[in-house]
């Protein structure tokens, strides 16, 4: 699982390349630390390259959810792909979130 942050637009944006598992769930929360710093950018969630998320990633996604909107910020998640959806929809995750 590979992850990075990069600006883009007036926004931060973390990409998710690989499988976002529990494995994977303890680096990446390392990883994503910066976003929670964030007080003047929305986050955007890049998922272009994110094969799998698994409950301990959906956790993350939420963490960096709730962190943003008590600043005010929106999180969108863009470029998804229709197994990754249907994970969001079934767990009613797709209702927290703004897509792109």
């Amino acid at each position: 699982m590979k992850t990075s942050i990069a600006k883009e637009n007036g926004s931060i944006v973390a990409f998710f390349e690989g499988r976002l598992d529990t494995a994977a769930a303890q680096q990446v929360e390392q990883d994503v630390t910066p976003l929670y710093d964030c007080a003047e950018e929305d986050i955007v969630l890049d998922c272009t390259q994110l094969e799998y998320i698994s409950s301990s990633g959906l956790r993350i996604f939420l963490s960096i959810l709730k962190n943003a909107k008590s600043k005010g910020k929106h999180v969108y998640i863009r470029n998804i792909n229709d197994e990754l959806r249907n994970v969001f929809a079934i767990t009613g995750f797709a209702n927290l979130f703004e897509f792109k």
